[in-house]
C-alpha cells in the first residue's frame, strides 16, 4: 500500500510543479514586463512640479501682488505648459540649494546658479536660461577715499566676503591660485543680497555679485558701486535629477519654443528694463522723501487703491514721477498738484482744487481708471497698466499710431516691450508723416512709464525692510 501510496504522491507532485511553471510562465512571459514609469511621467500624473527656488529679487520672492521673481514667473510658464501645479520650496543661499537639492521630490533647482566645469562633474544641469558676468562690487565711499580697486591687484589688503560653495568661491579660489593676494571670507549663511547690504552700509569693502544680482539691486543699495568685471560671460542653468532625461528634453524644447515666440524677451524686459534708468542722486532723494514726504500722503494713496482697485504703491510711484510728492507743484505749462492734472483734465473730473492732496490723488487715479478702458482687450495683464500709463503721459491717438507702426514692422502691437521699442520712432519724420496724430515725443512715455516702475519697486523694497525692522522691535 505504501508503495502505490509513494507513486501517486510523486505523479501529484509533478503535476503540480508543471501547473505552477505554466502559470508563471504566463505570468511573466517576455513582453509583459512592467514598464517603470520616468520621472517625467511621474510629475503629469501626479499634476504637481516641485521647485526649489532660492528667495530672492532675481529668482523668487513674495511681492505686493504674489510671487514674483524672473526664474519663478518662467517656471510658472513652464508649469502652465506642462498642465500641472507648481509647488515651491524655499532656500536663502546657494548653498542651501545645493544640499536640498539632492531631495528626491525636487524636480527642478532654480537658484541662479552658474555652470561651471566644477559644478558639471557632480551636477544635473539642464537647460541655461541667462548669461551674466561675475562682478567686483564695492562701497561708492571708496571713490574719495582713492581705495576703489581698478583691477585684480588693487584688491590686496581690502576686506572682501562672499558666499561659501558659490561661484564665487570658485572665482576667488581661482586668483589666489594664480598667485593673487586676496583676504576673502567665505560666509555659510550670507546671501548674494545681504553682502551687498554689508557694502552698501561699509562693514565689507568689496563682494563679488552676477551682473543681474547687481544691476537689479543698485537702486536697493545706492552706495553700491561696480569696480570690473571680474570673470568671462557665464550660463545660469537649472539643476535636475539624475533620472530625469524626459523632463531636461521637455525643458530644451519648451525654452525653444519660448524664445522663438518672443516671450523671453518680454519677461527680461519686464524685469531688468528699469535698472537702465537709475541714477544716484535722484534714487537718493526719493530715499529721503520715502521717509519724509510719503507719510503725508499714503493713507490717501491707499484709500484711492481701494476705491479704484489699483496699487497705491503705483500711484504713490506716479505722484512721484509728476510732482515728487509736492502737493503744491506747477509746470511751467500750468499743470498742478501732487497728481499734476491739467485745468481741463480737473474740470472733467470735477475736481475743484488741484491743490488739495484727496482730490488730486482721486482724480488722477479716476483719470488712470478710465485709461484703462480704453485699452483694447488683445493687451493682457500687466501690459494693460502700461499702456495707460503711456496714454497718460502722451495721449491715446499716438498710442494707436504705435500700435500699427508696430504691426506694420512686423512687432507685437500689444505688449509693452514692442511698443517701447516704437513709440521712440514717433519723433522721425520718415515715420510720422504717414501717421494720424503726426509728430510726438515718444521716447517720453517709454522714459515715463519705466521710470514709474522702478520707483514702485524701490518703494515696495523699503517697505518690506521696513516691516522686517517693526518685527525685529
Amino acid at each position: 500500500m505504501n508503495k502505490y501510496f509513494y507513486f501517486g504522491l510523486i505523479i501529484f507532485s509533478a503535476f503540480s510543479f508543471f501547473s505552477l511553471g505554466w502559470l508563471s510562465h504566463g505570468a511573466y512571459a517576455p513582453g509583459k514586463k512592467i514598464k517603470k514609469i520616468t520621472l517625467f511621467e511621474k510629475i503629469k500624473k501626479n499634476g504637481v512640479l516641485n521647485v526649489l527656488f532660492l528667495n530672492s529679487p532675481t529668482t523668487y520672492y513674495i511681492g505686493s501682488e504674489g510671487p514674483q521673481g524672473f526664474e519663478y514667473e518662467l517656471l510658472a510658464s513652464y508649469a502652465e505648459h506642462l498642465g500641472v501645479d507648481m509647488n515651491i520650496t524655499e532656500v536663502h543661499t546657494v548653498k542651501e540649494a545645493l544640499a536640498l537639492r539632492k531631495n528626491l521630490d525636487i524636480h527642478i533647482t532654480s537658484a541662479s546658479i552658474v555652470k561651471t566645469p566644477l559644478r558639471e562633474k557632480s551636477l544635473n544641469f539642464g537647460p541655461s536660461y541667462f548669461e551674466i558676468q561675475e562682478q567686483m562690487v564695492c562701497n561708492r565711499g571708496m571713490q574719495v577715499k582713492h581705495t576703489f580697486p581698478k583691477d585684480v591687484e588693487d584688491l590686496a589688503g581690502l576686506s572682501i566676503m562672499v558666499g561659501e560653495q558659490s561661484s564665487y568661491a570658485e572665482t576667488i579660489q581661482s586668483l589666489q591660485n594664480d598667485g593673487f593676494e586676496i583676504n576673502a571670507t567665505l560666509s555659510p549663511d550670507l546671501s548674494t543680497i545681504e553682502l551687498l547690504s554689508k557694502v552698501s552700509k561699509h562693514e565689507i569693502d568689496c563682494t563679488i555679485a552676477a551682473s543681474n544680482i547687481y544691476a537689479l539691486n543698485l537702486r536697493y543699495f545706492p552706495e553700491v558701486a561696480m569696480a570690473f568685471t571680474i570673470s568671462k560671460r557665464e550660463q545660469l542653468a537649472w539643476v535636475l535629477p539624475p533620472d530625469a532625461k524626459e523632463l531636461e528634453s521637455d525643458l530644451y524644447s519648451w525654452l525653444n519654443d519660448f524664445n522663438q515666440q518672443g516671450k523671453m524677451m518680454q519677461l527680461k524686459d519686464h524685469h531688468y528694463s528699469y535698472v537702465l534708468f537709475f541714477d544716484y542722486y535722484n534714487t537718493k532723494m526719493f530715499y529721503k522723501r520715502i521717509k519724509k514726504r510719503l507719510p503725508k500722503y499714503k493713507k490717501l494713496f491707499q484709500e484711492a487703491a481701494t476705491r479704484f482697485g489699483i496699487p497705491w504703491t503705483l500711484l504713490a510711484s506716479i505722484s512721484y514721477q509728476e510732482s515728487h510728492w509736492n502737493a503744491k507743484a506747477k509746470s511751467h505749462t500750468g499743470v498742478r498738484g501732487l497728481m499734476m492734472l491739467t485745468r481741463h483734465t480737473a474740470k472733467l473730473l470735477h475736481i475743484k482744487n488741484r491743490l488739495d492732496p484727496k482730490q488730486s490723488i482721486v482724480g488722477g487715479t479716476r483719470h488712470i481708471k478710465q485709461m484703462l478702458k480704453f485699452v483694447k482687450p488683445e493687451v493682457e495683464g500687466e501690459n494693460r497698466l502700461k499702456f495707460a500709463l503711456a496714454a497718460y503721459n502722451i495721449g491715446w491717438g499716438h498710442i494707436r499710431d504705435a500700435q500699427g507702426l508696430a504691426k506694420e514692422i512686423g512687432l507685437n502691437p500689444n505688449v509693452w516691450s514692442d511698443l517701447k521699442i516704437v513709440l521712440p520712432l514717433l519723433s522721425q519724420k520718415k515715420y510720422y508723416k504717414n501717421l494720424q496724430y503726426g509728430y510726438a515725443r515718444g521716447s517720453e512715455p517709454v522714459k515715463y512709464v519705466e521710470s514709474i516702475y522702478n520707483y514702485r519697486d524701490i518703494l515696495e523694497k523699503q517697505l518690506q525692510r521696513d516691516e522686517k525692522t517693526k518685527e525685529r522691535l
